[in-house]
């Protein structure tokens, strides 16, 4: 049923509807294989039928939300194929009815960032930089989201996964616009292509001097989120979050720079 759910035939068929609810009843099975499988099968919907998602689209967008909030999945599998459906899927949405869950996904998602397992952080990533497309201009929502995870998304760019390296640039990339700065927008479409690699140090150093010329107030913020990942499991972040508070502090102007609790700095466990 999953596969089938993955081919165009399904444009031909009157049973779509059937076939849809069907697997909907299924996310509440006692098994978690078929709930993850339930959810797989509604995510290949994207590739088989992508013109039917718009009609269908809000029980979709319900179905992969309540797969992220799961229960009864203590490894977050469940989660996982949620995740990786409802990317697939969004491309095919109707943005309202992504703006009416968009603030209450980006909160689930964000703990994922720092899972321990690489796929969930990957996964949740990705699906990050793919809801920044319905940030609209006008509202403060999801920019804040934004903002509020920027430090994260900055520093796995040295988590030791590869795919979660690709997963921030993708990100990154994706939030780029919704930063207010465009130098900010500039270096992340040029640098953090796919393809290219990154001189770490360099690139943190001009980020931290574009954040402090468009985002002042934000000081206190950045640095409290560095010093949460003095304790990070990955030694590339523990290195890499005292060198970003540092030239955090080197491009702060003089008044912005008394805020700064150096004693906190100081106290600081590596």
């Amino acid at each position: 049923l999953l596969q089938l759910l993955s081919h165009n035939v399904v444009n031909d068929l009157i049973l779509l509807e059937p076939l849809l609810d069907a697997l909907t009843a299924l996310e509440k099975d006692s098994c978690l294989l078929v709930r993850i499988l339930a959810l797989r099968g509604l995510g290949n919907v994207a590739s088989g039928s992508p013109e039917k998602i718009r009609r269908h689209g809000s029980q979709l967008l319900a179905s992969m939300v309540n797969g992220m909030d799961d229960k009864d999945d203590p490894n977050n599998l469940v989660a996982l194929e949620a995740m990786s459906s409802l990317s697939k899927l969004l491309d095919h949405l109707e943005e309202r009815d992504v703006q009416s869950m968009l603030l209450h996904i980006a909160i689930r998602i964000r703990p994922f960032f720092d899972s321990e397992h690489p796929d969930l952080r990957r996964s949740s990533i990705v699906l990050f930089g793919n809801l920044s497309r319905f940030s609209r201009s006008d509202s403060e929502v999801f920019s804040e989201q934004i903002l509020n995870g920027l430090v994260t998304l900055l520093l796995h760019l040295q988590d030791p996964s590869p795919d979660v390296v690709k997963a921030c640039k993708f990100a990154l990339r994706m939030c780029g616009p919704s930063l207010g700065c465009e130098g900010l927008r500039e270096m992340f479409g040029n640098h953090l292509r796919e393809e290219r690699g990154l001189h770490y140090g360099e690139f943190i150093n001009d980020v931290c001097k574009f954040l402090m010329r468009s985002h002042p107030a934000l000081l206190s913020r950045l640095i409290s989120t560095n010093l949460f990942y003095f304790k990070s499991p990955w030694r590339e972040l523990r290195a890499a979050a005292p060198m970003f508070i540092g030239f955090l502090v080197l491009h702060v102007d003089e008044e912005q720079g008394q805020q700064v609790d150096l004693d906190q700095l100081i106290s600081g466990e590596w």
